[in-house]
């Protein structure tokens, strides 16, 4: 059996891209899994695959959180590992971007990661190797124009990151960001998309200028991604806490 084996991962956005990458990963480690998002057919799929638990919720309504989280520990046990990876993006100038569209980023991508890590401590803070993971972004590192409200979004997420880091440094739970660039998932396609119908360039054009951004011309995969959520996983990285780990093919360096 693996490194994981009768430990619960709870998974938001669990359902495609890397939180479906990760939930395959854990469950070969031996995982159970709670697969938490907003469309129970991905979630469903992986959940049969992985032998998981599938749990629609609204990561926007805190009540909604609260009964998914207790739902998650009813079916599964307490919470082992937490891997906050949900999360929505947009880009237009600033001065075209409504509030609404502000507030909904922020919701996602920043409250609702506080309401998860809020919910979770209770288990990740009764026992050793607890893991709490985020996945940012390299927006998170950096500025990144057209981009304002995803930007500020991720850099919250790193200051949360890092501020519970601290503040629970001598518990048995590691609190730690992940920052890559563009990922081959769909929120790449989206933005694919959004290029293409403002330049007239075809997706396939659009995503190979997404991809030439990574400083070594290509898309990270979503496993990559998945790999490094599994190493902060392992037991022997207990002392990686507070890292913003960029996987990137070196755009930050």
């Amino acid at each position: 059996m693996g490194f994981a084996s009768g430990k619960h991962a709870l998974i938001t956005g669990g359902g495609t891209g890397i939180g479906a990458a990760a939930a395959r990963m854990l469950a070969a480690e031996g995982a159970r899994l709670s697969l938490l998002g907003r469309r129970r057919e991905p979630l469903d799929a992986i959940a049969a695959e992985t032998r998981g638990t599938a749990i629609p919720c609204d990561l926007t309504d805190r009540a909604a959180m609260e009964a998914a989280f207790a739902a998650a520990r009813a079916a599964n046990g307490p919470f082992d590992y937490v891997i906050l990876n949900a999360g929505i993006g947009d880009s237009a100038p600033f001065l075209r971007t409504p509030r609404a569209t502000f507030d909904a980023i922020i919701a996602t991508n920043l409250t609702a990661v506080f309401d998860g890590a809020q919910l979770a401590s209770p288990d990740l803070l009764d026992g050793q190797d607890k893991r709490l993971i985020v996945i940012a972004s390299v927006a998170g590192l950096q500025g990144g124009a057209y981009a304002a409200p995803y930007v500020a979004s991720k850099h919250g997420v790193i200051g949360l990151v890092k501020s519970l880091a601290l503040e629970f440094a001598k518990t048995g739970m590691t609190v730690n960001a992940i920052c890559p660039s563009f990922v081959a998932t769909p929120m790449v396609d989206d933005s694919a998309t959004r290029i293409s119908r403002v330049t007239k360039r075809s997706d396939d054009e659009s995503r190979a200028a997404l991809a030439a951004l990574n400083a070594h011309g290509r898309l990270i995969t979503a496993e990559e991604v998945a790999a490094s959520i599994l190493n902060l996983c392992h037991p022997l990285s207990g002392s990686i806490n507070g890292a913003s780990v960029a996987i990137d093919g070196g755009t930050s360096a």
